[in-house]
């Protein structure tokens, strides 16, 4: 929730002007807040920059008052939403269940998605990481074909290093990103979890992106804070 429109469309401008600038099998998606999604569609108009939204509904349409859906966003040109971000299911109780019916209405509204999982710092130091991931991954993504899984994104937000001092090593980072793979390929197989992308969502900043990226299981960058410098966002980008 940062940025008025005209600095969200100024914002895009520079990242959609940088982002010529990247090699080619690197992409980029930005996702501003929904009052910015159909000025900046037309800021980054020609770019290499696609759209994505925040979050989307859980219902196709009607009495759902504040409630923005899948049709909605496809309108103002959005590829992709982002859903069951760490904000969504720490404030406003977002679970699982609820996960699967938007999951299942971005896909056949022809969105793409970008599915958040990742545990706390008390899950973390009771080593319950790789459990809560697992869950969060069988209760969501095992409701969906191989097929469909090629439309989502997965990213890792280790929760616990967002905000608080804490900071994932790239090697922590590496291990949990190649166990969401593996649990994939259990599901899925080997072949669809291979080509499944895992973004890493925890401080990526330029300073440490190449390190992260450098790492095998490790697809590239869920970016908060510094998406809101373009030199940053942009810099991010050319460490891949």
């Amino acid at each position: 929730m940062n940025t008025t429109v005209p600095e969200g469309i100024e914002l895009a401008k520079a990242v959609a002007a940088k982002s010529a600038e990247l090699p080619e099998n690197v992409g980029l998606i930005v996702a501003p807040p929904f009052t910015h999604l159909a000025a900046v569609a037309e800021a980054i108009k020609g770019s290499r920059v696609e759209l994505s939204a925040q979050n989307c509904a859980d219902h196709e349409k009607g009495a759902y008052t504040g409630e923005v859906s899948v049709d909605m966003l496809k309108s103002v040109g959005c590829k992709w939403t982002i859903l069951g971000h760490s904000e969504r299911r720490q404030y406003y109780g977002e679970t699982d269940e609820k996960l699967v019916v938007k999951v299942r209405l971005a896909l056949a509204g022809g969105l793409g998605v970008i599915l958040c999982v990742g545990e706390n710092l008390e899950q973390r130091e009771a080593g319950k990481h790789f459990d809560v991931v697992k869950e969060q991954i069988e209760n969501v993504l095992f409701n969906f074909t191989a097929e469909e899984l090629k439309h989502i994104v997965v990213a890792y937000e280790p929760v616990w290093a967002i905000g608080t001092g804490k900071t994932a090593t790239a090697e922590q980072a590496e291990e949990i990103h190649a166990y969401i793979r593996k649990v994939l390929a259990g599901k899925f197989g080997k072949e669809a979890a291979e080509d499944t992308t895992i973004l890493y969502g925890g401080s990526c900043k330029p300073s440490n992106a190449a390190e992260l990226f450098a790492m095998k299981d490790i697809d590239g960058g869920l970016i908060g804070g510094a998406a809101l410098k373009p030199e940053d966002f942009i810099g991010i980008a050319l460490s891949y």
